[in-house]
């Protein structure tokens, strides 16, 4: 789901202003969600395999140290890799894919009561 609204919203930017480095840095900024998420999600379903339990408590907080130092990274390389860059753009399309986990949460949810 995070994909999808990340290249959706970056395809209406790119339609709708007509500026390609926006569309990027909309782009961009929900790439730099997804790719720590899913090298995350990755590691915790490594981790199952985990026979300690210290051993995969700590695995977490490793991991989640990993997705945070990869995810401010991302957004520090971001004015690099995208010339003419848009902060706002940037921050609205992380934000946007950010958000994409709690609107799946309650879809769920609304999903497991209904039936």
């Amino acid at each position: 789901m995070q994909v999808v609204v990340a290249v959706v919203s970056a395809a209406i930017v790119g339609l709708v202003t007509d500026r390609p480095a926006w569309a990027w840095s909309m782009a961009w900024g929900g790439f730099s969600v997804i790719l720590p998420a899913f090298l995350f999600s990755r590691a915790l379903v490594r981790q199952m395999r985990l026979v300690s339990s210290k051993a995969a408590v700590l695995s977490f907080f490793v991991w989640e140290l990993v997705k945070v130092v990869l995810t401010v990274a991302l957004l520090c390389v971001a004015p690099n890799v995208i010339s003419g860059l848009s902060w706002l753009a940037l921050i609205a399309g992380f934000v946007l894919t950010l958000k994409m986990y709690w609107l799946g949460w309650y879809w769920s949810a609304i999903r497991s009561r209904s039936v």
